[in-house]
This record gives C-alpha cells, sequence and structure tokens, in this order.
C-alpha cells in the first residue's frame, strides 16, 4: 500500500472513537441506570445466542465499489477492529474491609481492543475472494486491589472474514467490493441473556479498508456512472465513508454509525468522553459538577472512567474556552502582513472577502449594521433610536399582539439576502433590555412597522 503511517494514523483516531463510542454512559458510574444496558454498537453476537433471539445477528457486511485507476497491481487489505469483552469481579478479601469510596461494582464488564488485518490481491480479489479465519485467545487474571481479590475472565473469540470483488460492467474499469465478518464463537452452556452472550460477541466491529491500484467511489456522491451500482450496494450492519485524508479515496471506513464522507474530529476536543451523541463541553461541565463521592464511584467503576475524571479536572481555562466554540471558514483566513508592511491595528477589523461566508455581513464592506440607517416617515432611524412597535397586517406572528404600541430600542439595522432593511429591536420596557441586547436576543421588523418616537 502506498499510504503513510502518519495518514493512516489519522484515520485510526476517527476509528478509535466509533470503536468506543457509548462505551460507559456519563456520570461514567456502574450504579447509573443507563449504564446497565452498554454495547449497543456493532455487535455480532454468537451463533447460540442469534438463534434464540431473531433481534441479533452473527455478521456484518460493507459493499462499496472502487475503480481501477491503471494498468499496475490491485491490493485491497482490510483490518477488521473490535473489542472482546473483559467481565471484572471482585470480592472481599477474608478479613479485611474495602472501604466504602474504593468499591467498585461486583461485576463490570471492560474491553480489550483487536485488530485482523486480512489481504486479497487482484487475481484472488477478482477470483474466489480470500475468506481468513480468527481466534481470539480467552483467559483468565487475578489481583488483588484495597482488600478485594479482583478476577478478569475472557472467552475465546473465533470467525471469519471474507473479502471478495465483482468486475462490473461498462469501460470504467469497476468492481463492487464485499467484506463480510461473522461471529462463530461457541457458547456453552447456549446463554438465554443478552449480558450472558456478551463475552463471547464481538462488539463495535468496524473496518478501515485501504486499496492500491483503485479508488473508492463515494457512497453518498458518486459520479452519475456509478449511481446504479453504488445504490445496488448491500450493506448490513455497516456504512463505508470516504477516510482517506486530505479528501483522497484510498481508504474506506465502514462504521456501524453511519458517517458523513472523510470524517474528522474536532482539534479542541481533549479527548475521549464515551457518551454517545456528547457535547464537549455540555459534558464536561456536568462531569466537573459531579460530588467527590460520585467521581470517585466513577473512578472504581471502570480504568477508562477514572482517566476521564482525572482528564476533566485536569482542564484549564484556555482549553474550555476552547469547548465553548469556535467558527471554522471554508477557505482560508488572509495571509500575515510581510515585515515590512504596516501591521494592522487590534481595532481594525480586515475583510477578507474570499473567506467570509456570503450570509455574513462582513462579506459585504458597504454593510454595517452598527451604523447604518434607514428612513422612516422622515426620521432617520439607526443604532440607538427609539420607536413605537405598530407590526403590520401582513403578518401572520400571533405574538405581534403582545408588543404592538410597545416602545422599542433600535440595536441594528440589516438587510436580508434581497437587499430588503429591517430593524432588530429590543423592548425599552423589559426589565431586562441590556441583558437581552448583550446576548442577541432580539425581535425584528420591518421599517413600515414601527413609528419614530425621538
Amino acid at each position: 500500500m502506498n499510504l503513510d503511517t502518519v495518514a493512516l494514523d489519522r484515520v485510526r483516531r476517527v476509528a478509535d472513537a466509533v470503536l468506543y463510542e457509548g462505551y460507559i454512559l456519563y456520570p461514567y458510574r456502574a450504579s447509573a441506570a443507563k449504564n446497565h444496558s452498554r454495547w449497543q454498537f456493532g455487535v455480532l453476537a454468537p451463533p447460540a445466542y442469534a438463534a434464540a433471539d431473531p433481534s441479533e445477528t452473527t455478521s456484518a457486511q460493507s459493499e462499496c465499489v472502487f475503480e481501477r485507476t491503471g494498468p499496475g497491481p490491485l491490493n485491497v487489505a482490510v483490518l477488521v477492529r473490535f473489542l472482546q469483552v473483559q467481565r471484572r469481579s471482585a470480592s472481599a478479601t477474608q478479613g479485611a474491609a474495602v472501604p466504602a469510596q474504593e468499591r467498585g461494582p461486583r461485576t463490570w464488564d471492560e474491553a480489550l481492543e483487536h485488530e485482523i488485518p486480512v489481504a486479497a490481491d487482484g487475481e484472488r480479489l477478482l477470483g474466489a475472494g480470500a475468506v481468513t479465519e480468527f481466534s481470539v485467545p480467552g483467559g483468565e487474571e487475578y489481583a488483588e486491589y484495597a482488600g478485594a481479590r479482583v478476577m478478569r475472565r475472557r472467552e475465546r473469540l473465533t470467525g471469519t472474514v471474507s473479502v471478495r470483488a465483482t468486475g462490473l460492467p461498462g469501460p470504467w474499469q469497476a468492481a463492487r467490493l464485499r467484506v463480510r465478518v461473522e461471529n462463530s464463537s461457541a457458547s456453552e452452556p447456549p446463554p438465554v441473556r443478552r449480558d450472558q452472550a456478551l463475552p463471547t460477541a464481538l462488539v463495535a466491529v468496524h473496518m478501515i479498508i485501504t486499496v492500491s491500484g483503485g479508488r473508492f467511489l463515494s457512497m453518498t456522491d458518486p459520479p452519475e456512472w456509478a449511481a446504479a451500482d453504488v445504490a445496488a450496494c448491500d450493506n448490513v450492519g455497516l456504512w463505508p465513508a470516504l477516510a482517506g485524508p486530505d479528501g483522497g479515496r484510498q481508504v474506506m471506513l465502514a462504521s456501524p454509525i453511519i458517517l458523513p464522507d472523510h470524517p474528522e474530529l474536532a482539534p479542541e476536543s481533549p479527548g475521549e468522553l464515551y457518551d454517545g451523541t456528547e457535547i464537549d463541553e455540555i459534558l464536561t461541565l456536568r462531569t466537573l459538577a459531579l460530588s467527590d463521592e460520585e467521581k470517585q464511584e466513577a473512578r472504581a467503576t471502570d480504568p477508562r472512567a477514572a482517566a476521564l475524571i482525572e482528564r476533566v479536572e485536569a482542564l484549564d481555562g484556555p482549553a474550555m474556552d476552547l469547548l465553548h466554540g469556535t467558527v471554522r471558514l471554508r477557505r482560508g483566513l488572509p495571509p500575515e502582513p510581510a515585515d515590512h508592511e504596516a501591521a494592522v491595528p487590534d481595532h481594525d477589523v480586515v475583510v477578507d472577502h474570499d473567506a467570509v461566508p456570503w450570509w455574513d455581513p462582513a462579506a459585504d464592506s458597504s454593510v454595517s449594521p452598527d451604523t447604518d440607517a434607514v428612513m422612516v416617515n422622515g426620521h432617520r432611524i439607526a443604532r440607538g433610536s427609539r420607536v413605537t412597535l405598530r407590526p403590520g397586517t401582513r403578518r401572520a406572528d400571533a405574538q405581534d399582539m403582545f408588543v404592538a404600541g410597545r416602545p422599542a430600542i433600535v440595536e441594528a439595522v440589516l438587510l436580508d439576502v434581497d437587499d430588503h432593511p429591517y430593524l432588530a429591536v429590543t423592548l425599552a420596557d423589559d426589565p431586562d433590555p441590556e441583558l437581552r441586547s448583550a446576548h442577541g436576543r432580539f425581535l425584528y421588523f420591518a421599517p413600515d412597522e414601527v413609528e419614530p418616537s425621538d
């Protein structure tokens, strides 16, 4: 493969987020009800349990389309990644009393990461395909901690990975790639509950698929000639998305969570928070608000939860500011001035029309909401002007009746996309107009819906 290690590391970081999504949920304690039902993404159950529970499955499959890029050799490499459930149980050592703040749950499921590499070259890939059997050993480990005897037990896992490509008709030298993962682990005795089946399940199954001598096509935005072939792909439990760095098309990430093409991790995020659909700032603040006893219980629940608590408590002010919000533009910012050029004072604003979105007032240097004005009944109305609200009958907002006739202060004169002016106002008789102004909580009216009061 001609992808360098650094490029694949960027894909792995996204894949790691998939691997541990929902691993443990806020408030990160075993006693929380939401943590009584874990392991929700990409679970391939053992055959004995899938036969008893039709809602479970033993296999997952990803299909996508690639095109050849030349006469050179064609190779596909697949890295199947998943978690193995490791069940931890604890019992007090004879004669020892475990301090309450150090007591973890009597049983808890941890996880071990595994990767299964599979490769197929052009002749085998486009022929019978490649089938690889894998096995992950089980085992037991024992340790003494805080007056408790801890056992960690793992069950043996077995499965298969099959890779095959089928050529597609037409002049494009395209083929449909199918990668299938199946869990064949034995469970004795046959499990009757999901928690009994989890130790022999493959959890958070996903794949990193790379191709050399070809390029993958987007599953959501394929070229017109391939649209029908892409639509015919059969994806079961996995969704493939382009994941190559810098817009490259040599890597697919097939995930149990639907991702867009070229997914990225926010650079402001300081680390994994595990909770599904997380918002970093909210979860961080909520975690900081836990009591000392709750934090200690989370630390005793899982090593990853303990590391999370420590990381959150170590965040400083600048790191928290980054979590609060950021603005990213699709185009680059203006270049730094050369040494011989005069530096722009901090209080001035430089507008780069190529870097500012079209909808931002700053995109048009002729627009200035703080200083622009509009004429109403012969009066100049601008920021700071006092008006009386007279909502027009052409509007259908039922709340207009509550503000009709009330005094207001103009906060800005704005233009819509059709260059029609309108006014942003705050109610002058509200008990907190300054607070509403500071937060930008304005009401909006057309110039013919206000009456000058000055």
